[in-house]
């Protein structure tokens, strides 16, 4: 039994089987239609999610599978004091494999302990978000065609961004990759990624404050919301919520084979006027990252 809680649990090697495996879904849906027919999973969402929730739901569905689980803690015993040991247990006992994503960094890992079933990590806090690293990759895989030899700029909030984080722990076990950080000073990635990732891999990286200054020089910018629901102060979220508005204008500046990722939700950081641009693939990324959760229910399940 494995669970994935971190985006280093799987090797390159096995990412790439599991991405060979989203290949052969997308290529022929119909032969995958009731490989988890006699399976369920369970998903505990401790804070709100509609792309990552739907997303595993719609994938065990199309796999034949069947869910239960809930999107309000509220309407569970989580009200009445139960801890997280005791319900995974108890949901464990029930369903074949679990997706949680909890408020509190580390919950997950934490759950994991004491789950009887594969569990996945569906996003703990501004800490980690595996499966839409695997998502990210896909897409990059998919548009580029490799994911190494590649300048990737982060843009946003690189401080409380798990997806961010993910993303640049996975990205630095690849060859040839520079990173490009742009944000403003206070919402800077985090030192621990820095010295535990980036400068003890001796990936070469850059810290900016202006995306037109190097919009040119990148071949994928992901773009991130600056997210509300870490902030402790509002008036600090005013006044940084829109330190970054890509339009046309500034994509003008920009590679025609730039690929422009997001995790999605946006909020004003993406204008509506780039979805058209042929660049903008966080659409596409919204159902890579089904097609993926269906490769990775099969592979934890054991049934791929």
């Amino acid at each position: 039994m494995r669970h994935l809680i971190d985006p280093m649990d799987f090797s390159i090697e096995e990412l790439e089987d599991l991405f060979s495996l989203a290949d052969e879904i997308i290529k022929d849906q119909n032969s995958f239609k009731k490989v988890c027919e006699d399976k369920i999973l369970a998903t505990l969402f401790y804070e709100p999610s509609t792309r990552t929730r739907f997303s595993f739901e719609v994938a065990m569905l199309r796999l034949g599978g069947k869910v239960i689980g809930f999107s309000d803690p509220g309407s569970s015993s989580v009200m009445k004091g139960e801890s997280i040991p005791d319900t995974i247990r108890t949901v464990g006992s029930y369903v074949d494999i679990i997706a949680i994503r909890h408020p509190k960094e580390g919950a997950p890992k934490y759950a994991s302990f004491y789950s009887p079933v594969p569990l996945i990590n569906a996003g703990d806090g501004g800490h980690q978000h595996p499966t839409q690293t695997l998502t990210d990759l896909y897409t990059i895989r998919k548009t580029k065609g490799q994911i190494s030899n590649l300048t990737i700029g982060l843009c946003g909030d690189l401080k409380f961004g798990r997806t961010v984080h993910s993303l640049v722990k996975a990205m630095s076990r690849y060859e040839n990759i520079k990173f490009i950080l742009i944000s403003p000073k206070e919402l800077q990635i985090p030192e621990y990624i820095k010295t535990e990732v980036l400068l003890k891999k001796g990936i070469p990286f850059i810290e900016i404050e202006r995306l037109e200054d190097v919009i040119g020089t990148l071949d994928i910018l992901y773009m991130t919301r600056v997210q509300k629901e870490r902030f402790f102060n509002e008036a600090d979220y005013i006044r940084l919520k829109d330190s970054y508005i890509l339009d046309n204008e500034k994509l003008k500046l920009a590679n025609k084979d730039l690929s422009i990722l997001h995790p999605l939700p946006r909020v004003n950081e993406i204008s509506y006027e780039v979805d058209d641009d042929p660049r903008a693939v966080y659409f596409q990324q919204v159902k890579y990252g089904m097609f993926v959760r269906m490769a990775l229910i099969m592979k934890l399940l054991g049934v791929a």
